[in-house]
C-alpha cells in the first residue's frame, strides 16, 4: 500500500468509529444478504461479534504502516476463520460487505480515492489469508 492509501483507510476509519455499532450491524446484514449460507459460520452473540470485527479492523487500520508485522496475526485469524468452515470465496462475500457498508456509513466522504485505499488494503490481507487457507 502507498502511504497516501494508508492515510485514506485511516482518516476514514476514524469516521467510521464513532458509528462503529452500528457499522458493525450493516456489514452483518449485508454480508448474509450477499450470502446467506454463511449465517450459519456465526453462532454467537452478533452484537459481540460485530465488536470483535470494529477491534480487529482498528487493529489492522492502526498498524497499517507496519503490514509486514500484522502478517503473524492474520495468518493466526485465517487458520482460526479455516476451522471455522470459512472458505476462499467468503473472503471476497466479505471484502464486497465491508466496502459497501464503508460507502453507507462515509457517504459522500467514500470518495474514489478511499475506495480504492480500502480495496488495496483488503486485497492485501485477504490474499494473505487465502494463502494460508490454501
Amino acid at each position: 500500500m502507498q502511504p497516501a492509501q494508508i492515510d485514506l483507510v485511516k482518516s476514514s476509519f476514524a469516521k467510521v468509529v464513532p458509528i462503529s455499532e452500528a457499522a458493525a450491524a450493516l456489514f452483518y446484514e449485508r454480508l448474509f444478504t450477499l450470502d446467506p449460507s454463511l449465517r450459519p459460520l456465526f453462532k454467537g452473540d452478533m452484537a459481540e461479534q460485530g465488536r470483535k470485527l470494529m477491534a480487529m479492523l482498528g487493529t489492522v487500520v492502526t498498524n497499517l504502516h507496519r503490514l509486514d508485522e500484522l502478517t503473524p496475526a492474520v495468518r493466526d485469524l485465517a487458520r482460526r476463520h479455516t476451522g471455522y468452515g470459512v472458505k476462499d470465496a467468503h473472503y471476497d462475500t466479505v471484502g464486497a460487505a465491508l466496502i459497501w457498508t464503508l460507502e453507507q456509513g462515509l457517504g459522500p466522504d467514500f470518495t474514489d480515492e478511499t475506495r480504492d485505499s480500502w480495496l488495496a488494503c483488503y486485497t492485501v490481507l485477504a490474499g494473505e489469508m487465502k494463502s494460508v487457507a490454501a
